[in-house]
This record gives structure tokens, C-alpha cells and sequence, in this order.
């Protein structure tokens, strides 16, 4: 391939990492290609990722990054009451999850191999969720509507809800009941936020 002539970005690389891990799996897809990719020398990319577990690992932070960015917004939104928040931001993780699998599968399979790599990444990623859930409940502390210690509920909320965010249940996502299972499970969080003192 003809060199390039745009400047080399991080975003560029990851970008160009999506699309090479996407065509050929985790297995398969090396810096080279990455470089192929972009027009550019293994050295170029190595220039802003020194080990290839370094490129991994930051295609899975942007990866995880969307979700949280957009939860973000639930969570500091105080024009909606804790409940609403609460309910309304466990939603969201559902249905980002559920997209994710949905619309690019192969990509999903791609990523599921790869965070099991990037354990710290994956680990950051869950402690940022469990961090906006303790805000949601702290709200929630504050104005009366939950009672508790907010960092340990929110912690006991995302476990309780892994089966609709964690990847290893996606082939659950698409049955019938999901919708009304994780309906039922919200409510009664909810209930147990409102009566624990």
C-alpha cells in the first residue's frame, strides 16, 4: 500500500485496529496488518503503542469507553429523580450491551476474546459503572428516596444485573422473557433501595 499523507493519530490506529480485528478475529490480526492497514510501517504504530498488547488494550478501552460516555450522561442528569436515573441508566447498560452483540457480531466475539487479555481495562471499565451507580444512589441517599450505604448498593445492583450486562450471557439477550426479567429485576432493586435502613 501507497504511504499515507494524513497525519498518524492514535485515533487513526484503533480506528484501523477495529476494522483489521474485525476482518480477521484476535487470532490472526498483528500490528503488520494494522500498519498495512494505514499505509504506514509496524515502527509507526509501535511509535504510538509500544507492544501490541498496548494497541489491544486501548482498542478495548475505546471499545468499553462508549458505553460509559453515554451512561455518563444519565447518571449526572438531576432533572430526572434517582429512581428514574437508576432505572433509566440499567436500561441503557442493557440495551448497549445488547446492541453491541447485535449489530456486529463478529466484532463482539472479537472483543469478548480480547477483554479477557485486558483484565486491568476491563477492571477500570467496571469500577467507572460502579462509580455512576454510586452517584445515582448517593442522589438517591440525599433526598430520602434510598437508604443505605450507596457504594456498597451499587456494587450489590451491577452484580445483580450482570446477567444484562454481562457478555458472557449475550446469547440470553434475545429471548422473549429478557425484556420482562430485567423489568422485574429493576423493581425490585428498587424496592430494596427504597426499604433497607
Amino acid at each position: 500500500m501507497a504511504p499515507t499523507t494524513e497525519t498518524l493519530t492514535a485515533e487513526r490506529i484503533l480506528e484501523a485496529t477495529e476494522e483489521v480485528l474485525r476482518r480477521h478475529g484476535p487470532a490472526k490480526a498483528t500490528v503488520v496488518d494494522v500498519a498495512r492497514a494505514l499505509g504506514v510501517s509496524h515502527g509507526s504504530v509501535y511509535r504510538h503503542f509500544r507492544t501490541k498488547a498496548a494497541l489491544r488494550g486501548a482498542v478495548i478501552k475505546r471499545w468499553l469507553d462508549r458505553t460509559s460516555v453515554s451512561l455518563a450522561g444519565i447518571a449526572a442528569d438531576e432533572d430526572r429523580t434517582p429512581e428514574t436515573r437508576l432505572r433509566d441508566w440499567l436500561a441503557a447498560l442493557f440495551e448497549a450491551k445488547r446492541r453491541k452483540a447485535g449489530d456486529d457480531p463478529e466484532l463482539f466475539a472479537t472483543y469478548m476474546v480480547l477483554t479477557r487479555e485486558a483484565g486491568s481495562v476491563v477492571d477500570e471499565h467496571i469500577a467507572d459503572l460502579t462509580g455512576q451507580l454510586t452517584g445515582i444512589i448517593e442522589a438517591g441517599a440525599a433526598s430520602g428516596a434510598f437508604a443505605g450505604d450507596p457504594a456498597a448498593q451499587a456494587r450489590a445492583v451491577f452484580q445483580a444485573t450482570g446477567r444484562f450486562h454481562d457478555p458472557a450471557y449475550f446469547t440470553e439477550w434475545e429471548r422473549p422473557e429478557a425484556d420482562g426479567d430485567f423489568v422485574a429485576l429493576v423493581e425490585l432493586l428498587l424496592r430494596g433501595l427504597r426499604t433497607e435502613g
